[in-house]
């Protein structure tokens, strides 16, 4: 009798053990804000699943989808409310929180360099305070904007042009007379086909996950501003964590960072993909092309500032190339 009262008080152990390891393990609901057929989605899937091996009793990441899970644009108020944990987005689809998010895609140097100068400390600052989010890492960097058209253009203008924008872009395209349009990136496929717009901007790569090459006859080059894809978390469910989960977390989203000169080289590869697909670059010379890249910076920063006056001249200092 005694034997047996010691194998019960045994075995209750071993399990109040194991409920409370299942209990620590901290439960990640992900999304991400693009159509999960695409690149930086299916990296994201992967990376979620290295986590979950890598983590396991500590923390675990439960992926949810794209765009059909949570909309492109709910995407910051879904992380912002805990709805969702952690999102993988670009900031100008949640400038609908705070519109400082849509600062990142105008830096000019690297983001480990960002990391030194103090400027992924002033985000997360910014960041914390106004979309309750934990900045995370950014997982693409040097893929910049283009503007993809229908039609040829022979200068740098986009008069009575209907052209798809993000928030990202449209002061780039508004600085060159084009008529805006912010529609999803889902949607544009359709807008093309039915000749509700005349081009779309978007980053480098992508436009063959969202089958657009068809209806793309041309790109004006060089592009502009950067993509910035990243992660960001849930300011509550960041600090519910424990140390050891969150320099857990950090260090696999920093693998995310280090893993950003992929992109630049896929970025590359694209652009010569949609020039073999019959995609032409436009060109123009270089004073017309400098003036051109001055003026799409300045319509960003001059944007961004005017909504932002107290935080987007700092961000500006800290994120431009130094002359």
């Amino acid at each position: 009798m005694v034997n047996t009262f010691k194998r019960l008080a045994v075995t209750a152990a071993l399990g109040v053990l194991a409920f409370s390891a299942a209990a620590q393990e901290m439960q990640i609901r992900l999304v991400t804000a693009f159509p999960e057929n695409m690149a930086w989605s299916q990296e994201l899937v992967k990376w979620s699943e290295r986590v979950n091996a890598q983590g396991k009793g500590l923390v675990k990441i439960n992926f949810i989808g794209g765009p059909r899970a949570v909309p492109t644009f709910e995407i910051g108020n879904a992380v912002k409310s805990g709805v969702i944990d952690m999102a993988l987005s670009p900031g100008a689809f949640y400038t609908n929180v705070f519109p400082e998010a849509d600062m990142l895609k105008m830096a000019q140097i690297p983001v480990a360099e960002q990391r030194k100068n103090g400027a992924v400390e002033y985000i997360n600052r910014v960041w914390n305070e106004k979309g309750n989010m934990q900045y995370l890492a950014r997982m693409v960097e040097g893929y910049p904007f283009h503007i993809f058209l229908s039609k040829k253009v022979d200068k740098l203008d986009l008069t009575a042009k209907k052209i798809r924008v993000s928030p990202a872009i449209r002061p780039a395209v508004q600085t060159l007379n084009g008529n805006v349009i912010n529609i999803p990136p889902g949607e544009i496929y359709t807008a093309l086909e039915r000749n509700v717009i005349d081009g779309y901007g978007w980053s480098i790569g992508g436009i063959f996950d969202l089958n657009l090459a068809s209806h793309t006859k041309f790109r004006i080059d060089p592009g502009f501003y950067d993509a910035d894809v990243s992660l960001i978390m849930n300011l509550d469910k960041w600090k519910a964590m424990t140390p050891q989960q969150r320099d857990f977390i950090q260090r696999m989203a920093m693998e995310v960072e280090a893993n950003s000169a992929y992109w630049r080289k896929e970025g590359e590869d694209e652009k010569k993909k949609q020039n073999a697909s019959g995609i032409q670059p436009l060109t123009f010379g270089p004073a017309e092309t400098a003036k051109y890249l001055d003026a799409v910076y300045d319509a960003g920063w001059a944007d961004l500032i005017k909504t932002s006056p107290v935080h987007g001249p700092k961000l500006r200092a800290l994120l431009s190339r130094k002359s």
